[in-house]
């Protein structure tokens, strides 16, 4: 599985079948494609085969997903550190990742009541839905396509929209805009900008922008660019910052999650 993780730099397979067509892959068994909700994503993971579970490292990216995996539905909450699965050899995972701030207005339910959490969606929804949904993902060759649906027409039927400030105070914060100045832009007190971003994220503000800092380094080091360059261009104090934040949240240091080249 991947929320915008380490996307199986540390695992070998090979393609994955029975995955929606057109995503892009890479060669640790994880594909995605954009999906009919904008900003969210659609993917597929198969973990590589052998004769023991093969533990994976999910890193946090501030974002939710709806998940088919093991034969049931379930939501990932937004992580606050990483997270590691044990996966059967050869299982294969699909998700529908939502957008940081997106995934609450799906669920029903404010993003902290998941944080950190893997949830049975019928702990959320009705049970006699659930099981609806579960027997249609469970009889289709594109689970993620089912997924979408759901997400769409939950949508359509939610009491309320996403926060419309949410876009706004994910880039600022992201930026390393500080939570005084975020508040102030979005034009509410600092307490406010607190419990919206609970709401919307599942995170305080500060952690929120740790998270999305974190995201920006490990794409900007995933695409080579020098360990102490990533540092400066996410906005980290210096490299050793870097590193720290790296083994906080993502519970490895920066060599093992983004090995140089």
């Amino acid at each position: 599985m991947n929320r915008g993780t380490e996307r199986a730099t540390e695992e070998q397979a090979g393609p994955v079948q029975g995955a929606d067509q057109g995503a892009v892959a890479d060669p640790g068994g994880y594909r995605e494609r954009a999906a009919r909700l904008r900003g969210a994503v659609v993917w597929t993971k198969r973990s590589p085969g052998g004769p023991a579970p093969v533990p994976q490292r999910v890193l946090p990216d501030g974002c939710t997903d709806l998940l088919w995996w093991g034969g049931r539905l379930t939501v990932a909450g937004p992580d606050t550190g990483a997270y590691t699965p044990a996966a059967r050899p050869g299982e294969i995972s699909v998700g529908l990742r939502f957008a940081p701030g997106q995934g609450p207005a799906v669920f029903g339910v404010p993003a902290h009541v998941l944080r950190d959490q893997r949830v049975p969606l019928e702990e959320l929804w009705p049970r006699d839905l659930v099981d609806r949904l579960t027997g249609t993902v469970a009889g289709t060759d594109s689970p993620g396509r089912v997924l979408e649906e759901i997400a769409v027409h939950r949508l359509r039927e939610a009491a309320g929209p996403a926060d419309p400030a949410r876009h706004a105070i994910a880039a600022a914060l992201g930026r390393g805009r500080s939570v005084a100045e975020v508040a102030r832009d979005v034009g509410v007190g600092e307490r406010q900008l607190h419990r919206r971003c609970l709401e919307a994220f599942g995170y305080g503000p500060k952690m929120l922008g740790r998270v999305l800092r974190l995201v920006h380094a490990l794409e900007l080091a995933r695409g080579g660019m020098p360990y102490a360059e990533v540092a400066v261009r996410a906005g980290y104090a210096d490299q050793a910052h870097l590193a720290r934040e790296v083994k906080a949240l993502a519970g490895a240091p920066l060599g093992v999650i983004v090995p140089p080249r």
